[in-house]
Formats: structure tokens, sequence, C-alpha cells
């Protein structure tokens, strides 16, 4: 029933057979013409600068209805705290104006791409590691959905400089992702334009920073990798760290810090977030493309490294379950987790059960080059 004023309370958005809405916000009214009201009068959202030494605070909104569950925007996780805007489609806008629509197509489906990129604080000032790389790997990774990013490798790159440089980060983690936004909902994202969003906030190490020292303990996931003739798996793309998601918290379930996820043919692919490496008898091997694995930036860092310091290293091994098992050492690469040993899998101790001297040596090698920034080719300087 509409009221005087034409337009339908929220308690009577739904008649039997349809629905007009999906969400709405606190005192949002759903016109005659399906249009809902959700802006926010008012509202001041808290923020907590945790960049350098500047400490900024602003009144808190008051909490959103109880009948909204979770999280209330203004109850920033801690992982974001210090983190004041995000580039969307050429515009820099606030952290809470940062939103999407309920029905975006990518939402739905996974038609998504992204990439995680450390900037990190070197001897030369801020820069971000390998970003032409991982720019590459964004455009080619967008080719199989047909997602025509509308900005130019130098415009993101000229984005995410000063994203940097404006939010103060020496160190940051940045995530560029292109995704299928809000249009039709059909499988077909034909009709939906294409997003581009960039966003950076600080981020430790990624599995602990007890686990650069220690190791971390896995399992082998009941999950499988997919095929690359199921999905392509040299990209990276939203919807398939599904499987990721999956294989990660059945681990933690069980107890671990993190999963090994084994291809179809029961061989070693990656982790749900890293590539892996075993060492035996002096040698490096690390699962080839054909495993199913995804291209890791950082896995190529690894390899190139332990090749300048004379290490053999197979880089399209197969590796079987059982010889995750009897290996001298293993350890996890990738930009979030960087050079991470395994003291264990399925509750076999690998090696002494602690970080092996290749491993020491490579993570070594690795943050030299980070710490100092001297490879100029591996780096773009904010």
């Amino acid at each position: 029933m509409c009221g005087a004023d034409g337009q339908i309370p929220l308690k009577r958005l739904c008649s039997p057979g349809q629905c007009s809405v999906l969400a709405v916000r606190d005192n949002a009214t759903l016109t005659r013409g399906g249009i809902v009201n959700t802006l926010n009068q008012g509202n001041q959202w808290g923020r907590y600068d945790t960049r350098r030494d500047s400490r900024r605070h602003h009144p808190r909104a008051s909490r959103l209805s109880t009948h909204r569950r979770g999280r209330a925007m203004s109850d920033r996780p801690e992982m974001f705290e210090g983190t004041d805007r995000i580039w969307m489609d050429g515009e820099f806008v606030d952290f809470e104006d940062a939103q999407t629509h309920v029905l975006t197509h990518a939402l739905h489906y996974g038609t998504g791409v992204f990439e995680g990129v450390r900037c990190y604080d070197t001897e030369q000032g801020p820069a971000v590691f390998r970003w032409e790389e991982h720019l590459d790997r964004l455009y080619k990774s967008a080719k199989p959905y047909d997602l025509d990013i509308e900005f130019s490798k130098d415009e993101l790159t000229e984005a995410t400089t000063e994203l940097i440089e404006t939010e103060g980060f020496e160190s940051c983690y940045i995530r560029p992702i292109v995704y299928y936004g809000f249009d039709s909902l059909g499988v077909s994202p034909k009709d939906c334009p294409t997003k581009t969003t960039i966003a950076a906030w600080p981020w430790g190490a990624y599995l602990g920073e007890e686990a650069l020292e220690e190791g971390v303990d896995v399992m082998v996931s009941s999950w499988r990798k997919h095929a690359s003739s199921q999905i392509p798996t040299n990209i990276k793309t939203t919807g398939l760290y599904v499987n990721s998601m999956l294989a990660g918290e059945e681990a933690r379930r069980n107890g671990y810090t993190e999963a090994i996820v084994l291809n179809k043919e029961g061989n070693v692919a990656e982790g749900p977030g890293e590539n892996i490496f075993m060492v035996r008898d002096g040698e490096i091997y690390t699962p080839g493309l054909a495993e199913s694995i995804l291209e890791g930036i950082t896995r190529n860092t690894a390899i190139t490294l332990a090749e300048e310091m004379g290490y053999t290293v197979h880089e399209e091994a197969t590796i079987s379950r059982g010889e995750l098992y009897t290996a001298d050492e293993l350890f996890f690469t990738g930009t979030a987790a960087e050079v991470t040993p395994i003291r264990s899998v399925d509750d076999n101790e690998i090696g002494e059960g602690t970080k092996g001297p290749v491993t020491d040596e490579l993570q070594s090698a690795f943050f030299d080059v980070i710490e100092s920034g001297d490879r100029e080719e591996w780096f773009h300087y904010v």
C-alpha cells in the first residue's frame, strides 16, 4: 500500500511473486518507479590514519540500524585504517564512497580480473615492485573475458603513483581490479560497462611475520585445481579464487596455516595464493605452466635470483604428492607471501622442520633486492 506521498513503505517492498529491490539502507524509500533513496545525510565516517607519523580522528557516524546485519561502514576493518581514497574509473573517491551496485555482473558471475602488487620502502624511497609485469598480466588477463580496459597503462601507472603519494604510504599493497559492472544480469555481459579500480593499503606479511622465519604448516587440500581446458589458469581472475578460498579455509579449519592444491592429474599445482618450490639434493624444482598454475611474478623473481646464485632450477617440473613428504625443503612464493618456508605437510616434517639453507639464502637475496631497490628494471619509483 502506498502512502499519501506516493511512496511505498519499506515493509511492503515485495509483493507475492515480485520483488523490486534486493537491499536498502536505513530510512530509504521506494518510489512507484522503483528508485531507492540511499543517500547518507551528513554522515562523517570515523578514520584513523596509520601512515608515517600523522594521526587524524574524525567523529564517528552513529551506527546503522540493527536491522542491517554485518559490519557498519564506520567500523572499518583494521586492515584499511589509514586508507582515505580509492581510484575508480578515472577519479579519486573517498574510501566510504567506493561502492558498486548489488546487481553488478562481476558479483554474480566472477567476471573480473585483478592484480596484487607491493610497494616497498626501499633505500631509494617508495617503489612498486615489478609493476610493469603486473600491469602486462592485468591486460592479458582481460583478453579472454573481452574486458576492454578503457585506460592506458600509462594512465593506470599515473593513477597508482598519485594514489600512493597522496595517501602518504611508504610501503603498501596495491589492488588493481577490472570487472563487468551494472547493467544487464544475464550470463552474457555484453551490455555491462567495464569498471576499473585501484586501491592501496598497508599490509604486512601475508602468512604472518613469524612464518618468514619459522615456516608454515600446510595440508594437501581435498579440492583440486581446475584444468586450463576448463578455465584459463594463466590469468588472474576473480571467480577462480573460489577454488583458492575453499582450499585455504579447509586447511585453516583443520589447524593448518595454508593448503597445497593438486591438479586434476593428482600432481602438485600450487598454493591457494602462492607458487610452490621444492629443494632436493641441492637443486630447485617448481611445477611448470602445464600443471595448471598461475605464472607468478614472484615465482619468476625467485627463479632468476636462484639461477644467478648458481642453483639449477627445474621450472617445468612435475611433482607428485609423495615427493612433498620427502623433500629437503619446500617454500611458497607470491606477492603477498613473498618467500615463505614450509615446515610440514600433512604433519610430515620437511627436512629439519625449520627454514632450510637454500630457502634461507634465496629469501635473503629476495629481501636484499627489496630493501636496496638497486635493480631498476624491477622497480617503479614513486
